[in-house]
């Protein structure tokens, strides 16, 4: 596996192995990998409601399978708008970029930029699979004692593209698991959490952990000793 540096980046936007939408500026190409730009819409948490009952906490439950949209406000912003995330506050943006990875043979990782670990803001990592399309989320926690300003459009993180061992035909690569890929054609406004096989979350719920394990295993080629 090799990470793909500038010119193989470049050969590969060229042939539209991998493409942006829209698309990537000078800015953005590094040595070895791609910044990304923080788009307009960001999730807040809800943290309570009011019920029957009185004032009652959120709890996210995605066992049991609660979206996004259930547990957090979307807040679409315009032109010359800029976000504060609060001290200690988590999240989640959507990048401004929609990526296609057109390819079997590169996925990506998404890391934080050095600059947005300097401001105390923590950005988790995901991979990306190959045949990838649609904009990505990008989780952000405020790790400061202060209020800091989130700009669209800003470079906050960075995609390092790997080059995979083998072709990973298209079919395959849309199978997580037992079950098709979930967040493929996502979009900035649509960054719903989407349920687990209703077989895994059943055992995951009753703590039969055991049966899991044995009910699904690995099929593993057998090769010649």
């Amino acid at each position: 596996m090799a990470i793909l540096t500038k010119n193989n980046l470049i050969e590969a936007l060229n042939n539209k192995t991998l493409s942006f939408d829209p698309p990537i500026d000078a800015f953005q190409l590094q040595p070895a990998a791609i910044d990304i730009r923080v788009g307009w819409s960001f999730y807040i948490p809800h943290t309570w409601k009011l019920t029957e009952n009185g004032r009652e906490s959120v709890v996210a439950d995605y066992v049991n399978h609660t979206s996004l949209e259930e547990n957090f406000k979307l807040i679409k912003l315009q032109p010359k708008q800029y976000f504060e995330i609060l001290p200690g506050e988590s999240v989640v943006a959507s990048t401004l970029e929609k990526i296609h990875l057109n390819s079997g043979n590169i996925a990506g990782i998404l890391h934080p930029r050095s600059s947005s670990s300097r401001r105390a803001l923590s950005i988790e990592s995901g991979v990306i699979d190959p045949y990838y399309s649609g904009n990505l989320i990008i989780p952000i926690r405020n790790n400061s004692v202060h209020s800091l300003k989130i700009y669209p459009g800003e470079r906050m993180c960075q995609i390092v593209f790997y080059e995979l061992k083998e072709d990973i035909p298209q079919k395959e690569a849309g199978k997580h698991g037992m079950q098709e890929a979930k967040y493929h054609t996502s979009t900035p406004y649509s960054l719903g959490t989407k349920p687990d096989s209703k077989e895994e979350v059943g055992f995951i719920q009753t703590g039969d952990l055991a049966n899991l394990k044995k009910s699904f295993p690995i099929n593993t080629p057998k090769t010649d000793a």
